[in-house]
This record gives structure tokens, sequence and C-alpha cells, in this order.
């Protein structure tokens, strides 16, 4: 039973998840309501209990892998109070950032900076629910108003209506299928899981263990690092299907398909040469490492041969052909892509570090569907929509197909927020039957 929260209340947007690109957008909001003379009435939800990025994930030496200035604002607002420098002078830390001599911060005080942008904007937020699906209120064949249905930890549903939504949940870990049967094993789980999961394994008391990370991208990288320097009693086995780890292109001109006009192109590109793109720059962002990770790992494999004390292993090339769960552990059989020759292997623990898939926002909008464009969207990310559909709606991090790599990325957060809190204006004042034009927002 759904209980209403306060179902004559219509907000203006409710925006689906709370991390860094519906935060963005919820500063950006507050910059345009004082350019406008109005707030919108927004209302975020989150389905953590307290605010975190990437928590599970946040080790020892996990770090940023952009500047600190692809921040929340700085792109757009470098005097923004929400800048990442800003948030350092607030904690007295901006000297001794500066001693660091590095653009790179630790991800731990990147989640730490965003839990202090999101304090900004507790009123409009709610935390400890799931959003479960996002429903049309059909009027004389026109859908002026959506629904939201959501659920807490308790399992008592909640519903909500508003004008418009922004969906921004994020990405759904991608579970390779031979591991799919494995999603009630404890000794098997997704690098999303990685602190918690660990925490409940004999290594975390010191007992001896042998895991397999599988995967060849950052995640798996930062996991076999923090592996080797925090937990002595385990031996690692890195397993990917590459001939190598690959390192990440992160130099200048490449990282120029990050920046906010190079959306312009993208978007402006024809299908195909859209696609071209985004295979030509694939290695920017997909299944490589940042270098310094790369060469401490070899580094590590290098010293075992020099003191014929040999704790970790590198397999390239290795296919996973099965997986067999037994009470001594998780058995591997993998065969050789280069040789043709299979070897069966026994773990305590796996990890899988094999990537994110981006597409909740399909089931979530999966109610509205027959309105839809197959999820389509205009450059200012609002999804194509017949005219029946009068309520909007908008995507964050699901249009990398339209927009380009940085769409699932840190890297265009505070222009995709503008564009978005622009046009959320537009279609306001649309539905009121007002054409007003909207202030663009400060740019850098």
């Amino acid at each position: 039973m759904s209980q209403s929260s306060n179902t004559e209340t219509i907000k203006d947007l409710i925006g689906v998840g709370f991390g860094p690109s519906n935060l963005a957008l919820a500063i950006a909001l507050e910059e345009l309501a004082q350019t406008q003379g109005h707030a919108l009435d927004a209302l975020f939800i989150d389905k953590q209990k307290e605010y975190r990025w990437h928590g599970e994930t946040l080790a020892t030496q996990s770090e940023l892998q952009i500047s600190f200035l692809k921040d929340l604002v700085s792109l757009r607002n470098p005097t923004s109070p929400y800048s990442f420098v800003n948030y350092l002078h607030q904690k007295q830390r901006l000297a001794d950032f500066i001693n660091l001599g590095t653009f790179y911060p630790c991800r731990l005080e990147y989640n730490d900076y965003l839990r202090w942008a999101a304090e900004h904007f507790a009123t409009q937020a709610v935390y400890g629910e799931e959003v479960l699906r996002i429903e049309p209120e059909v009027k004389a064949g026109r859908v002026e108003h959506l629904r939201l249905v959501s659920r807490d930890v308790q399992g008592r549903e909640y519903s909500r209506r508003t004008r418009s939504v922004v969906v921004g949940s994020g990405g759904t870990p991608k579970i390779p299928e031979k591991f799919g049967a494995f999603k009630d094993d404890p000794r098997v789980f997704h690098h999303s899981q990685y602190l918690s999961s660990l925490n409940k394994l004999p290594c975390a008391e010191g007992k001896p263990m042998r895991i397999a990370v599988i995967g060849s991208g950052q995640s798996a990288a930062e996991a076999f690092i923090d592996l080797n320097d925090s937990y002595p009693s385990v031996k690692v086995d890195m397993v990917l299907r590459g001939s190598a780890l690959k390192p990440a292109d992160d130099s200048p001109f490449v990282n120029e398909i990050f920046s906010p006009d190079y959306t312009d192109l993208v978007y402006n590109e024809p299908a195909d040469q859209r696609a071209k793109l985004l295979g030509e720059y694939h290695n920017t962002n997909y299944s490589v490492v940042d270098l310094d990770l790369i060469e401490r790992i070899y580094g590590i494999l290098y010293r075992q041969k020099v003191s014929h004390q040999f704790r970790h292993n590198v397999l390239c090339r290795r296919h996973v052909e099965a997986v067999v769960a037994t009470r001594e552990g998780i058995e591997l059989t993998l065969r050789d892509l280069a040789t043709g020759q299979q070897q069966t292997h026994r773990y305590d623990a796996i990890i899988l570090a094999t990537g994110y898939e981006r597409r909740s926002h399909r089931d979530l909008l999966a109610p509205l569907a027959g309105y839809l464009e197959d999820f389509a969207v205009d450059r200012n990310y609002r999804v194509l929509a017949s005219q029946d559909l009068q309520a909007s709606v908008y995507l964050q991090g699901f249009c990398e197909n339209s927009h380009g790599l940085s769409d699932t990325l840190l890297s265009v957060l505070p222009s995709r927020a503008a564009e978005i809190g622009q046009a959320l204006y537009h279609d306001l004042a649309r539905q009121q039957g007002k054409a007003q034009p909207v202030a663009a927002l400060t740019s850098a």
C-alpha cells in the first residue's frame, strides 16, 4: 500500500538520485532562482540512507582521475561558494592541499566534498528511499503530471507528484552471465560492494585467502593494490581477457573531448560519426588503468621475482569458461586465449571489477515508454516524447551515445546542470502559458 506524501502538492521537479549530477543541478537551480526571481519547488530522492559517493569503493589508494577544478561548479562559475577550493578553505586545508602539489584529490576527500555540498540542500533531499517507478497521470488523454513511487528500507511505499523529473540514478553493476547464479553467495561480489563484502571475509581477521579479481580497468587495479597493501594474508590473481593492462590516455589534446564545448560537436554529428568518435576514444575511460597504478602493479610482481616469494599473479588473455561453487571455494576454469589450454583454479573469493550498465532509467520510466521515442534526448537532455506528454523527463548520465563519453563522468557536471536547469524554467513557463526568457547562468 502506497502512502501519499501530501498528494495535493505537486512538485516542480523531482530528481531520482542525489549523486554528483543531481547535486550539481540543485546548485544550478539555486543560482537560477536568484536571476529568475523565484525558485523551483524541487525534491531529490536517494536510496542511500546518507550521502555517500562510491562509498563502498573508497579504498586507501583510491584517487580521483580528473582535476579537482572539474568539480560541481568551477568550469561554469569559479566564484561559486560550492567550489572544491572553497570547500578546502572552509575545512582549513587549502594550504595543505596546495602543498601536496597535485590536481587529483583522493576519492575519500572528494566524497567528503560532495557530502559538504549536499548538506546545504538537506531540506530538498530525502534519503533511504528507492524510486521504483515513474507513472503518468492521464487526464483527457494528456499527461501533465507524473507520479513517483518509492520504497524505504522498512518496505513502506510513498507516492509523490511532479511536473518534471530528472533521472540521475547512475550505473547498475554489470554481472557477467557465468556469475549470475552466485548473487547470494558472499564469496562472489561486485566491486561496488568492495569494502562491506571484504569485511565479512576471513581476511578481515588476518586469515589467509586466495582471491581472484576479474577485470582489467581502474577498479580492478585499485582492488589489486588495496589487497596487496591492506591484507597481507591475501594472495591475488587478477584475471583479464586482454593481453596486458593498458594505460588510460589522459594526454592534453585527447582530454579536450571531455570539455563542455565538445558536447555540441558530438551531438551535432550524424549517428554513425558519433559512434565512430566513441570508439576512437574508448581507451580514455573503459578497460584502462592510470599509468602510475600499472607501474605499481608491475613493480610488485617484479619484486616477487627478486625475492622468490610469489604471492600475486596477473593472468592475461584468460577467458572464464566455467564457475563452480564448492564448500572448499569457488572453482574458475580459465582458457588461455593464446594457447587454448584450460586450467581450473580454486579461490576463496571472487571480486567482479566488471563495470556498470546504464539502463536503470529504462526500468524506472517503463510506464511512460508509450509516450517516449525510445529514450532519445534533445540537446538539453530532455527525453523526446509525444505531444500528449506535457510533463518533462530529463536524463543525467544516460546519454553517452548522443552527447559523448563525458556524459557518465564528472567533466561536464556544471554546464549540463545549467542547461537542464534553464530548460526546466522554460518548461514551467510553458506549462503556465508564459513565454518568458530564462537568463543564462554565469560562465567561466
